[in-house]
């Protein structure tokens, strides 16, 4: 089909399958569900190019073709083997695809916290018969204790009781500092717990974080000192995230390293919003940890990941 512009788009938002990507059709005017392994494609039904899929036409006639996946290493998880490029479920929980020998899985249950508030006193997740996913349940109190669980975040005041809307004036703001990156080199993910919002609900807010590059060249030691803590890059550069690039550059601080054993890792932080922009075009923003200040201490993360460490060092002193 020919393209015809002005561009003509659906008006309503593009509603695609957990982890489809939002791919520009062939005339670059409208965003498509992308097309998935062994599914039927065409110019303007594309096939997943984030998962290194492309149409092969030699298949089939008549301006279709089959997606098929460029030639990578497959899967093994529990015993069976995922292609590349391949969507699975291993559970109800889980979305997940193969990617050239690794597996990366999207959750599909959400994992969010939930605090004591007048309309909700004693919130508890149930898992219902027939569903997958637990869900949330207000279990009614009697009508003495009503606000007592609640009451343990809003402001105590004798004279009466927080009304529904007006919970943000009377919420006691709790939040847990950030804890440490994920990755002790390269992009990774840094979290923490808030009910700083409208409803003063307890939820998870995420960061990106890059204590340092992993090509990272350390500067040398001075004489008498065994520790570089917080080098500062000398030329600005523009970070990558899920193949997307920060629209302005930056010359941020890293953590240094240590000659005598002691790690480095982030001790002073703060939080600012950075834009990335997409191959397709998009544009997003994400929250991101910024280094002031590092320290070097022998609590260090094993293997490299800190996730997989006995490690509970939190850095402290941050601010959005």
């Amino acid at each position: 089909q020919a393209c015809t512009f002005p561009c003509q788009c659906p008006s309503q938002p593009l509603q695609c399958p957990v982890g489809t990507s939002h791919v520009w059709d062939a005339c670059g005017c409208c965003k498509v569900c992308a097309r998935q392994l062994g599914e039927l494609c065409s110019l303007h039904r594309p096939c997943d190019h984030h998962k290194g899929l492309y149409c092969d036409f030699s298949k089939i006639h008549r301006g279709s073709g089959i997606c098929l996946a460029h030639e990578g290493a497959t899967c093994d998880l529990l015993g069976k083997i995922y292609l590349n490029g391949e969507s699975f479920q291993p559970t109800c929980k889980l979305q997940c695809i193969c990617m050239d020998g690794a597996i990366g899985c999207i959750p599909l249950c959400s994992d969010d916290l939930r605090l004591p508030s007048p309309e909700c006193p004693n919130p508890r997740r149930v898992k219902f018969h027939n569903k997958c996913c637990e869900e949330w349940v207000c279990e009614e109190g009697s009508e003495e204790n009503h606000f007592g669980t609640a009451m343990a975040v809003f402001r105590e005041d004798p004279a009466h009781k927080p009304e529904l809307n007006n919970l943000q004036e009377n919420c006691l703001v709790q939040t847990t500092e950030w804890s440490a990156c994920s990755r002790s080199c390269g992009m990774g993910i840094s979290t923490r717990v808030t009910n700083n919002n409208p409803q003063c609900r307890l939820e998870k807010e995420t960061r990106l974080c890059m204590v340092r590059p992993c090509n990272f060249s350390m500067e040398k030691t001075k004489k008498g000192k065994k520790c570089v803590r917080t080098p500062k890059q000398r030329q600005s550069l523009h970070f990558e995230f899920s193949g997307c690039t920060s629209t302005r550059s930056y010359r941020p601080r890293f953590c240094g390293s240590c000659s005598d054993g002691r790690c480095c890792t982030p001790f002073l932080t703060s939080t600012m919003d950075v834009e990335f922009r997409c191959p397709e075009g998009d544009f997003f923003q994400r929250k991101m940890m910024f280094i002031k200040m590092c320290s070097c201490h022998y609590d260090c993360p094993r293997d490299n990941d800190i996730f997989l460490a006995t490690y509970h060092r939190r850095m402290i002193g941050d601010h959005i």
